[in-house]
């Protein structure tokens, strides 16, 4: 036994550890042999078995300083792993970069379709309707018979001159195109909420009340607005039509400002009715012409290159700024504010911040120098209880009426019939209820499209236009008509305007825009339409 023991060799297990964080990791190593009193056993080693050591790695602790490049030298590491990183930033960069550009090619492709969807006529014509058209609009507006007591013959001239520009723009579309107006989303929108007023007119609460609506002033400014889709052809007709537009504006506002400074406030002991009356008799009416055309005044002003007309365009909008004031329409406010964060976010694209912090601070000047009532008029909207004559919480019954009576009537009660069902024979006094209530479900889809569609299409010509850095008429001009759309959409909740002329000018103004763009900018698809006495003499026999 003794001697087995000592022929024996014994192999173990060697192993190290090393302590790091208070845990002990052990690496499994190469079995040597071990003699009989347990020492290694070790071999001479050959000459050539001798090399340099390497230095000793040296281990930095926690608390000694870390030189980064010798760190990288001595283990060759971080380098590669720096790299590593720098690949994958630079990829997921490009991939963000190409998800951005398609995003941006889809975007703009969708902004060509919707562009694309009408197919404008290259030719002029309508000289003498747009004259007509033009005379009636003066008397419309303007109402110069109620200003001039002398001119008080004129009174039933507007009817005529209305009539004239019919007979005139029928016979002379027909020829130029054969057919007797254009087909976009708008006309096609006004189309089925002339057909909605007619089929709800036998089963209306009051059926000649409806009739009445209807042929008073509601199917007269949807005519014009046809004419004007058709007949406003050129940029210089389409700057004629909001001239007199903001004409208008400018009046008012002299009118009012004037009154105001006489202390003349006929309307509840403190507010400015003009004498002008139809579609701006009422000074919250007059308030949403106002803000609709603000827009319009200050965009046109950047538009344009000459110095003399920026002038002309700033006085104007000071001056309409002035009198929506003394009007202390809180519509007229939330109107404005809505268009003016519109322009602001849309005009201040590159510099947003700035932009808006300008805008603040001229907002903050204005209602500095605002009446010293306005702010509590203003502040009625969410306390009601500052509102002296009590309209805030009359509107809020009003508006929770028309919305039950478009829920129990979902076709509609008739164009014209709510105060019969109303609280004290009073309208809704909001153009969405309006028209939900009196004809129904459909005509205020109808009614919505109306007013979206335009909207979207400007929206797409003003993103092309920002995407070629071309901030021209185009440019402007859109952004100023989209916030004029927003002036009305938000004003109009406060006021019973869906069948008077406010929107459907204004429309018109959007639609002929479009026109202008696409054929001035070689987008327009070119379509030939054959006159209608060709279309007669070369029709076949069946």
């Amino acid at each position: 036994m003794p001697a087995e023991k000592k022929n024996s060799i014994d192999y173990r297990t060697l192993s190290s550890s090393a302590n790091k964080g208070g845990k002990k990791t052990h690496e499994q190593t190469t079995l040597k042999p071990l003699n009989q009193e347990g020492i290694e056993q070790t071999t001479s080693p050959a000459p050539s078995d001798f090399v340099k050591p390497k230095q000793s790695r040296q281990i930095p602790s926690e608390n000694s300083s870390v030189n980064t490049e010798d760190v990288q030298a001595e283990f060759g590491v971080l380098p590669a792993l720096n790299q590593v990183n720098l690949n994958e930033t630079s990829s997921d960069s490009t991939q963000t970069k190409q998800q951005k550009s398609k995003k941006e090619e889809k975007k703009a492709a969708k902004d060509r379709d919707l562009l694309g969807n009408d197919r404008w006529l290259e030719r002029n014509g309508h000289t003498f309707t747009y004259v007509g058209l033009y005379l009636f609009s003066i008397l419309v507006l303007f109402r110069p018979y109620e200003l001039i007591p002398g001119l008080g013959f004129l009174s039933a001239t507007a009817f005529y001159f209305a009539i004239a520009t019919l007979l005139i723009f029928i016979p002379t579309q027909f020829s130029t195109e054969g057919n007797f107006t254009i087909l976009t989303t708008e006309v096609k929108a006004v189309l089925v909420l002339i057909a909605i007023s007619l089929l709800t007119i036998p089963i209306a609460k009051d059926p000649g009340m409806a009739w009445k609506e209807f042929n008073d002033t509601f199917i007269k400014a949807v005519l014009i607005f046809v004419i004007m889709v058709n007949v406003i052809r050129t940029q210089a007709r389409l700057m004629g039509m909001m001239w007199l537009s903001l004409s208008i504006g400018v009046v008012l506002s002299y009118l009012a400002i004037g009154m105001y400074s006489r202390g003349e406030m006929n309307v509840e002991g403190y507010r400015v009715s003009v004498q002008i009356g139809g579609m701006f008799q009422n000074p919250n009416e007059m308030s949403l012409h106002l803000i609709m055309m603000i827009p319009l005044a200050i965009t046109l002003g950047l538009a344009t290159k000459s110095a003399l007309m920026k002038l002309v365009y700033l006085a104007t909008t000071i001056f309409l700024l002035s009198a929506n004031m003394i009007t202390f329409s809180r519509g007229g406010f939330l109107g404005l504010l809505g268009a003016s964060a519109l322009m602001v976010w849309k005009l201040g694209r590159r510099n947003r911040v700035s932009v808006t912090l300008f805008s603040v601070v001229i907002g903050t000047v204005i209602t500095l120098l605002a009446p010293g009532n306005y702010g509590l008029r203003v502040l009625s909207i969410f306390i009601p209880g500052l509102d002296p004559v009590g309209s805030s919480s009359q509107r809020s019954e009003l508006l929770e009426r028309s919305i039950l009576v478009s829920l129990r009537n979902p076709w509609g009660i008739g164009m014209g019939n709510f105060p019969i069902v109303g609280i004290r024979n009073l309208v809704s006094h909001n153009a969405f209820t309006q028209v939900s209530a009196e004809l129904g479900v459909l005509g205020l889809i109808a009614y919505l499209v109306f007013m979206l569609s335009p909207f979207r299409k400007l929206g797409a010509i003003e993103r092309t236009q920002f995407e070629k850095n071309e901030t021209d008429w185009f440019f402007y001009t859109a952004i100023g008509l989209q916030a004029s759309i927003v002036a009305y959409l938000i004003g109009s909740f406060f006021a019973s305007v869906a069948y008077n002329w406010f929107i459907y000018y204004l429309i018109a103004y959007a639609v002929a825009f479009r026109r202008v763009y696409q054929i001035e900018k070689g987008l327009n698809e070119e379509v030939k339409a054959q006159p209608l006495i060709e279309s007669f003499w070369s029709a076949k026999p069946a």
